[in-house]
């Protein structure tokens, strides 16, 4: 006997968002921080150089090198989709940087859009239907699986840990899109073939390409397990027994490939912490797992325990248990890996859609606390944001504009009419958003995320309007870049480095465009640059008794951070 189902959702609460408003907050979200800015530190700069110089023509496609350097991390693909896109777009149509950005605004578009696909066929599951009413009334499938989508995409667009890293061209991106492909291929395989057949494809060879083939494989193997152990309801296409074994042999073929791909391409490297020595400090992991899902996890945890009975049911729900094998992985890789954030980025899609499920088991109650903590978060975010922007331009109040002059010395602010208008005009959609859910809007069960939803795109869309100028200033290295270049005069045909970052390196080629080289003795370049810490260099390297230093230029926003400016004063032995 089957565990029942604790969703009751009546034909009213499952009406769908409406298109345009989902659509409109979608682009709200994707194209703020992609639009406008310069390349920030460090990941963003760092892949933005690699990219550059495939682009230019200057390192091999097949071993990228930036300032003598490999890429830290070994998938390929991100490097070459940003690189392709600077060849292809016109000189002076736009800024390089903004070139490169145009694959990675259409990867987050396709990981909302696979998002909001796979939760919507997986809401058609038979066991993820809700209780029939004895004299009818309840939600129709198509209807309550739409709205159970539209709950999904809102619950990612809410995640705030999803906003900066989803709005850099780095290959973490490109392993969040690839996830997405495919959890939306496995989610929808019992209805369709072809499309996630493709999706499946192109998810586990880009998630491989990209460096991640371990994310892949376990990805992969669950997913296998899943569709041969998961016994399929006679509502599902699958019941076929000829089509789940011709699906399992299908995964485990793609999975298998993917693998071999990467062996040929040497991708496989053991990227496991010693726990001796590299170990993770515990509370700081719980603090990113608490802020970087939130406010999606006490959903999806409310969901685990609603549906606990379905969980453990000897049928193995196709619902619950895909998004929980990805955020397991994904989980597992926070505490195991390194970075732990571009870890746990790629489990969100599946956080959202275990926190959507909690929607048809709300109380009116819980749904209140929600939607007043999330109006007080985020309409005092959005003033705060408002005031330190005037602050900056009239000076009033005086606190808050000496505060951003002593963060940030040397900034100028910047006023832009445009990013007034689109500003102004989110926060009145904001306004009559928060008018509209006070007033008596409480069937569609998607209503709980709606504030939280419009509220992160709120918040991110302020910050990449109102404050873009900050922010470039205090992220990028363009200040510290324009100052080295004004210190060299004249301007060299090459310079030397020690001890730079591959992002120093990459920021430094770009805004004071010099061609930097590695030190070494037999190298004549006139000048050299050294990083603070990395300086006196080693004597196989640089004699220092042949360099004098000229400057020492730091980051405005970081006190710790300087680059020593030397000229030689006598010519290598």
């Amino acid at each position: 006997m089957n565990a029942p189902t604790p969703a009751i959702v009546t034909r009213n609460a499952a009406r769908p968002l409406p298109r345009w408003a989902l659509l409109l907050l979608c682009l709200a979200y994707v194209v703020p921080g992609f639009v406008g800015r310069g390349p920030w530190k460090n990941a963003d700069v760092t892949a933005f150089g690699y990219m550059l110089e495939l682009a230019s023509g200057h390192t091999p496609w097949l071993k990228p090198l930036l300032g003598g350097v490999p890429p830290e991390t070994d998938g390929l693909l991100p490097y070459w989709l940003g690189a392709w896109a600077i060849r292809i777009t016109p000189d002076g149509l736009m800024a390089p940087e903004m070139a490169a950005r145009l694959p990675f605004m259409s990867l987050l578009a396709l990981t909302l859009a696979a998002t909001w696909y796979g939760v919507y066929y997986l809401a058609r599951s038979p066991g993820a239907q809700p209780v029939a009413f004895a004299f009818g009334g309840e939600a129709k499938p198509l209807d309550y699986a739409r709205a159970i989508a539209d709950g999904a995409l809102l619950a990612l667009i809410a995640c705030l840990g999803l906003a900066q890293l989803s709005h850099e061209a780095t290959g973490y991106l490109v392993q969040l899109a690839c996830a997405a492909l495919i959890f939306f291929a496995v989610a929808t395989l019992p209805y369709r073939t072809v499309v996630p057949a493709v999706a499946l494809v192109a998810g586990m060879m880009g998630l491989t390409l990209a460096g991640a083939p371990t994310f892949a494989a376990l990805l992969g193997g669950g997913c296998i397990a899943l569709v041969a152990l998961a016994p399929p309801g006679p509502a599902d296409p699958t019941h076929r027994p000829d089509r789940r074994l011709h699906w399992v042999a299908a995964l485990a073929a793609i999975t298998l490939l993917a693998a071999a791909v990467a062996w040929q391409l040497d991708l496989w490297r053991w990227r496991l912490l010693d726990a001796a020595t590299e170990g993770k400090e515990f509370r700081s992991l719980i603090r990113l797992l608490l802020w970087f899902g939130w406010p999606a996890w006490p959903m999806a945890t409310w969901t685990l325990w609603r549906w606990r009975k379905q969980l453990f049911d000897r049928r193995l729900h196709r619902h619950l248990w895909l998004p929980l094998w990805f955020l397991l992985v994904s989980v597992s890789a926070t505490f195991t890996t390194q970075p732990a954030d571009r870890a746990l980025l790629v489990g969100l899609p599946a956080i959202a859609t275990l926190a959507a499920f909690a929607l048809p088991t709300f109380r009116r109650s819980m749904a209140a606390l929600i939607d007043w903590f999330t109006l007080l978060f985020f309409s005092a975010s959005a003033l705060a944001i408002w005031v330190i922007w005037l602050a900056m331009q009239t000076g009033v109040p005086a606190k808050p504009a000496a505060n951003v002059a002593k963060l940030a010395p040397g900034f100028t602010p910047e006023f832009s009419w445009l990013a007034l208008a689109v500003a102004l005009a989110a926060s009145a959609a904001w306004c009559r958003l928060v008018w509209w859910r006070a007033a008596r809007n409480r069937a569609a069960i998607w209503k709980s995320l709606v504030l939280p939803a419009s509220g992160a795109a709120l918040g991110w869309l302020l910050l990449t309007t109102l404050w873009l100028p900050l922010l470039d200033y205090a992220r990028s290295y363009a200040p510290q870049a324009h100052k080295l270049a004004a210190a060299l005069v004249p301007h060299p045909g090459c310079v030397q480095m020690v001890g730079l970052s591959r992002a120093q390196v990459a920021a430094l080629q770009y805004h004071a465009r010099l061609r930097l080289q590695p030190a070494s003795p037999a190298n004549h370049c006139p000048w050299l640059i050294a990083d603070n810490n990395a300086w006196p260099a080693p004597a196989n390297l640089v004699n220092p008794d042949h360099w004098k230093r000229q400057a020492t230029i730091g980051r405005p926003t970081d006190k710790n951070e300087f680059i020593l400016l030397f000229r030689r004063t006598a010519s290598p032995d």
